[in-house]
């Protein structure tokens, strides 16, 4: 299959009903790699919740203090949402500066959601123009880390020219020194966004989270009403966020299972790079090639439509899982 005849794959990851449906004679159970969520979730105890009647205020208050001593900062900055992908699409409706402004390459979504992009390196001087500049960190596909530094002196900027940053902090769990979050106090014209789902391998829960000022929180809860999630998704994250045990082992085990990762496509001659343990970006001239020949392994990999260069992995989940991927390629 060529880049041309399979665009859907190059906008999301995780479209294994389109996949079974371009290659139906791959192998089944799919592998599915081609998103950056956790393959080993985090296992709820055995809750019991009725989903009959509306979600109390005070669970979900309950839950936004246990995701703000998670982030490190205080309860009133932080506002649950279904899922990041939500806060996204309602940022042109929360009184941010315009225009919007997108640092590419990036999602998907940060791109139809913004007025337009701008590439990375001129992002600092993009913040001089004002508006609302929205990037990722890590950023998605590339892995790109910015340090704090970076990040406040990219708000001072903004601020400067009466300009707002949102940064998304999706993939940020996986290393708690990553976040701006506890230095917000130092930026008062950042907004950031939060995800549940890719580290805690529960993304169908669909939560998110928007953490920044009093303002922006308002206006975000205005929007979404009362009950912005399920009973589930605050009962299930509410624990999850508790359970310290299991987020610092599950962090060493992502890095472990990243560097496997990178010593196995490295034997393949596939160079991998990022920031991010729960992806790895390859580089390759035949990057689409080497997708098709997954594919019809039924290993589903992420690759893009403005990179043809790039090819996306996400994490194995076991032995088994990274077996299979070492047999694909050695067919290639």
């Amino acid at each position: 299959m060529t880049q041309a005849e399979s665009p859907r794959f190059a906008r999301h990851g995780g479209r294994l009903d389109d996949a079974r449906s371009h290659y139906p004679d791959a192998p089944t159970p799919w592998l599915d790699l081609s998103t950056g969520i956790n393959p080993r979730p985090w296992v709820p105890a055995s809750f019991d919740f009725d989903s009959g009647p509306l979600p109390e205020m005070s669970s979900l208050r309950r839950l936004e203090r246990a995701a703000a001593a998670f982030f490190g900062c205080a309860p009133e900055q932080v506002a649950a949402v279904p899922g990041s992908e939500v806060a996204l699409r309602l940022l042109p409706f929360i009184g941010l500066p315009r225009p919007l402004v997108a640092a590419s390459p990036t999602y998907g979504t940060h791109r139809e959601v913004a007025e337009h992009a701008v590439s990375h390196a001129a992002l600092a001087e993009q913040a001089d123009s004002g508006g609302t500049l929205l990037l990722a960190n890590p950023n998605n596909p590339d892995g790109l880390l910015r340090t704090h530094d970076e990040l406040l002196a990219l708000a001072a900027r903004a601020s400067a020219a009466s300009g707002a940053v949102v940064i998304d902090e999706a993939f940020a769990d996986v290393d708690p020194s990553i976040s701006i979050v506890p230095h917000l106090r130092k930026a008062a014209n950042v907004t950031v966004l939060r995800s549940f789902g890719k580290f805690f391998g529960l993304a169908g829960v669909r939560l998110g989270f928007v953490v920044g000022n009093a303002t922006v929180i308002d206006r975000m809860r205005a929007l979404l009403g009362d009950w912005p999630v399920s009973t589930q998704a605050i009962i299930w994250s509410t624990a999850g966020y508790s359970d310290a045990a299991w987020i610092t082992k599950t962090r060493t085990w992502l890095r472990a299972q990243a560097a496997r990762l990178d010593a196995l496509l490295a034997a393949h001659g596939l160079q991998a790079g990022g920031a991010c343990p729960l992806f790895r970006l390859v580089e390759h001239p035949g990057a689409w090639d080497i997708f098709d020949l997954l594919a019809r392994a039924g290993i589903l990999t992420r690759p893009f439509d403005a990179q043809p260069n790039w090819l996306r992995f996400g994490l194995p989940a076991d032995d088994a899982a990274f077996d299979r991927l070492d047999r694909a390629l050695a067919r290639g």
